[in-house]
């Protein structure tokens, strides 16, 4: 299925959820829709499904003008990320019902075939209270599956989850839609989640498209710091700073070397992962960052250091589980050759070294 959303936007009353915008997912391919809460993600799909019709522009399908179809019409399958199942009727027919609905002759085939991917093929029998709240967000996965449609709509499908469950359904979805057989849509918070899922990835904020694109190429080369904001966790951390001389200039007399073949004058923001910064004394061109500690949090293998510094508050993430107190000095440093550039208008001037 070849989906286009035509300069698509949302109003509703005095209110904009989405401003015009255009996209075009993948046929066949995985995308994200990735941005925070009110970022526009649930109105972006529920346009694309034909829930809501968009204030101006069109929504085609194949080619075809489809903006005014209603969802009974379309052949989509919807996930959200409240699970809904008909509590009166056991999991097989859960999972049956858009088959019987579609008048299919196979359907028995069919519902144990989804079942047995989903591992849920031995709960068939009970009722929707009887299972697990992962086991219950299993069964509504397995009726959209079920129904094949060629597009598939995921509303942070995981997201009410634990960690342990969310990881596991998440390997099994980037299998399931390996295939190529569907067009998917898959909407998260999660900068982490849209790196794991991979594919393309739309990165929204207060209504608007920022971005879109493979997603390692739009998470290695933001077009802007919206979307370095949108598409980092920890976020990253940016420096103010005044181009000078060739140099940098950041708060508490640090600088970095003007990016080689980068054209700019006057302000600039810095832009460094967390995951970039290290602790000790800089060598070979690193610029160390004198700070104090202000957090300390622990999270399962890795630390997430927060700090005060001339430069301003930092976060570090750091690889393993280490121990600070309030108040320690220490060093952070970075790489020059580790950070982006952006003019003062907020686009991207300068990416750092590959893999950084």
């Amino acid at each position: 299925m070849r989906l286009v959303l035509e300069d698509v936007g949302k109003r509703v009353g005095g209110a904009v959820h989405l401003h015009p915008l255009r996209v075009a997912p993948e046929p066949g391919a995985l995308t994200v829709l990735l941005g925070a809460t009110l970022a526009g993600k649930t109105s972006l799909l529920r346009l694309m499904a034909g829930l809501d019709r968009p204030t101006t522009g069109r929504v085609l399908v194949d080619g075809k003008d489809v903006t005014g179809v209603p969802v009974r019409e379309r052949n989509v399958a919807m996930v959200y990320q409240q699970f809904i199942n008909y509590p009166s009727l056991n999991v097989r027919d859960n999972i049956a019902s858009p088959l019987k609905l579609q008048g299919r002759g196979d359907i028995d085939t069919r519902v144990r075939q989804v079942a047995e991917r989903l591992r849920i093929d031995h709960l068939l029998d009970r009722l929707p209270a009887q299972l697990s709240g992962g086991q219950q967000q299993r069964v509504a996965l397995a009726r959209a599956l079920a129904k094949e449609a060629p597009l598939v709509l995921l509303d942070e499908p995981l997201v009410n989850l634990d960690y342990k469950l969310r990881e596991e359904l998440r390997d099994e979805l980037v299998a399931l839609f390996s295939t190529g057989r569907a067009t998917v849509v898959y909407a998260t918070t999660e900068p982490g989640e849209a790196l794991l899922l991979g594919g393309h990835t739309a990165v929204l904020d207060a209504g608007e498209l920022l971005q879109y694109g493979p997603t390692a190429q739009v998470f290695h080369q933001p077009a802007s710091i919206r979307v370095a904001r949108a598409f980092s966790d920890p976020p990253m951390n940016l420096l103010r700073g005044i181009v000078k001389d060739g140099r940098i200039g950041l708060p508490g007399d640090a600088s970095l070397p003007l990016p080689e073949g980068m054209r700019a004058t006057g302000g600039v923001t810095v832009g460094v992962r967390a995951s970039r910064l290290r602790i000790g004394a800089p060598q070979g061109g690193q610029m160390g960052l004198p700070a104090r500690v202000t957090l300390a949090e622990i999270s399962g293998s890795e630390t997430y250091l927060h700090v005060d510094a001339a430069v301003g508050s930092l976060v570090a993430q750091l690889t393993g589980v280490h121990r600070f107190e309030l108040g320690d000095t220490l060093t952070l440093n970075v790489d020059p050759r580790d950070a982006y550039v952006f003019g003062g208008d907020g686009t991207l001037l300068s990416v750092p070294r590959p893999g950084a």
